[in-house]
């Protein structure tokens, strides 16, 4: 018999437990899978985690993040328990110190979690690495990210911190996996795992700004239309020193690769040529310090090379790549990635 300590609500159909969530404000706004305490012990059983574990705690909100409560929120996102790994190691990695999850998720900024999966666990879960990368139309992708958001308002006190002025979609569910390329390291190999080790990375972000172009053929071609997208003041990254992502699609990776460029190639090329002098800052009422005779220094788009999670992905067909700005700074929130594990979460 399955013993939870969450307290059992009991319903004659199915419909109406969605609609008593609804009215309590459990859902993000779609439909959930009720949790019965069958499916919530399934997703234990699989990582071989008793409901009682902590995955992590919020200490500005003073909240402790148990297994039962992770893989509730999980049911009622949808997820199969083959996910439950990915989801364990997402917020583990959401819920690290050098994250910050207080400061992303309470911020009038609005920034959203976005989820990287590396590793064999792509081709496991079929996971969605391809064609309408940040689209939906996967469950993998859609369910596992949505878990995140469910967790962090259900669990984690959102719902009560949340002051964000707009947002975007990427707070319902934002998970997308790196493709591989086989002549450059994917990001988790970067960031110290092995090739065959499957990882998650949590970063905090806006939401994605697609990048067009069609015409380029030479790497410095694609890329400078990348620094120049890059550069936009009215963003987080180009204020406050932030990580960001980097998406390349298969057919702008392809002309890197002719040219024999690599990823390290590619950071120091968009670290050198993505910036802006402090001047053009104050023409838009913009001050930053120090000012007076400093104001010809030039502020790149990130703080070093290594600050630019750079990964490559989506549909086959398409000039069309994406950059993805990060929020607040590097003393505030930094990507963070943990090895998916089948068990042994404590």
């Amino acid at each position: 018999m399955t013993h939870l300590s969450s307290k059992k609500l009991e319903f004659n159909l199915a419909q109406e437990a969605v609609d008593h969530f609804f009215e309590k404000g459990w859902t993000d706004g779609l439909p959930i899978i009720p949790p019965t305490p069958e499916r919530v012990q399934a997703m234990l059983d699989y990582v071989k985690t008793q409901q009682s574990d902590i995955v992590g705690t919020i200490p500005e909100r003073n909240r402790f993040i148990t297994a039962e409560k992770v893989a509730i929120n999980a049911v009622m996102a949808g997820c199969i328990p083959a996910y439950m790994p990915v989801v364990m190691a997402a917020m583990e990695a959401v819920l690290d110190p050098e994250f910050g999850v207080h400061g992303p998720t309470a911020s009038t900024g609005g920034a959203s979690i976005l989820l990287i999966v590396n590793g064999p666990i792509i081709h496991q879960i079929g996971l969605n690495t391809g064609k309408n990368l940040m689209g939906g139309a996967h469950r993998a992708n859609a369910t596992i990210g949505r878990a995140i958001g469910l967790i962090m308002k259900n669990a984690g006190g959102s719902s009560q911190f949340d002051q964000t002025t707009i947002g975007h979609p990427g707070k319902i569910s934002f998970c997308i996996g790196e493709a591989d390329v086989p002549e450059w390291d994917p990001l988790h190999v970067e960031r110290g795992f092995n090739r065959s080790d499957s990882t998650v990375t949590a970063f905090a972000s806006e939401g994605p700004h697609q990048i067009n172009n069609h015409v380029a053929h030479t790497p410095e071609g694609i890329l400078m239309s990348i620094a120049d997208l890059m550069t936009n003041l009215a963003t987080f990254h180009m204020q406050r020193s932030t990580q960001c992502a980097l998406v390349l699609c298969p057919e702008h990776v392809a002309t890197l690769l002719e040219h024999g460029w690599d990823k390290a190639r590619v950071k120091d090329f968009l670290f050198e040529h993505a910036r802006r002098k402090k001047s053009e800052f104050y023409q838009f009422g913009l001050r930053l310090e120090p000012v007076a005779e400093e104001e010809d220094e030039w502020v790149p788009a990130f703080p070093s090379p290594d600050d630019l999670l750079l990964i490559t992905g989506g549909g086959p067909a398409g000039r069309f790549s994406s950059f993805i700005p990060g929020w607040g700074s590097v003393s505030q929130s930094v990507a963070v990635t943990k090895q998916v594990r089948l068990s042994g979460f404590t």
